[in-house]
């Protein structure tokens, strides 16, 4: 099992570097949808991923039909926009048989209108007050991922950290 972060056609490279350097703490995969509003040799990109390019698994498609061609099914499909009455919290991720695959939109325009309405029952959203837009995009895969891998136990991830000196004892 596998959770992917999909980014429809990103535009700030700031945003993808800093999600990056969340799939490599996660073990997601990153999935990029074309066309993006910057070169991947972006030097903001680079370095908001810092040194965790290598531990990031980057899969391209030209396209979202491109990409939806790829799912093996669409169950377990999940767009993020704030057009939804479920709450992401409210959804079951445990399912550790299949992969996750956690959608979020441009930064300016989010999905395409038609795309959501079609998975409609696959939309979900982080309550927040109606004084903002939207969060962030790097902040708002976050927290969904980590509750991904929360429901999930934790799995493959390092629950406690060994210091390396005996200071902290």
């Amino acid at each position: 099992m596998t959770n992917h972060i999909v980014l429809y056609e990103p535009l700030m490279p700031a945003n993808t570097g800093n999600i990056a350097r969340t799939c490599a703490a996660t073990g997601a995969t990153l999935d990029l949808i074309y066309p993006l509003g910057f070169e991947l040799s972006d030097r903001n990109m680079k370095r908001a991923g810092l040194d965790y390019w290598d531990n990031v698994n980057i899969v391209e498609h030209d396209d979202l039909n491109a990409f939806m061609a790829t799912l093996p099914s669409t169950e377990h499909l999940y767009l993020i926009t704030k057009f939804s009455d479920l709450i992401y919290t409210d959804q079951d991720f445990s399912d550790t048989a299949s992969d996750h695959y956690f959608m979020f939109g441009k930064e300016t325009t989010g999905l395409p209108e038609d795309f959501m309405h079609q998975y409609r029952d696959h939309c979900l959203r982080i309550p927040m007050t109606d004084k903002v837009r939207a969060l962030n995009l790097a902040n708002t895969a976050a927290i969904v991922i980590y509750e991904a891998v929360r429901q999930q136990g934790f799995a493959g991830l390092e629950e406690h950290h060994v210091y390396p000196h005996d200071k902290w004892k």
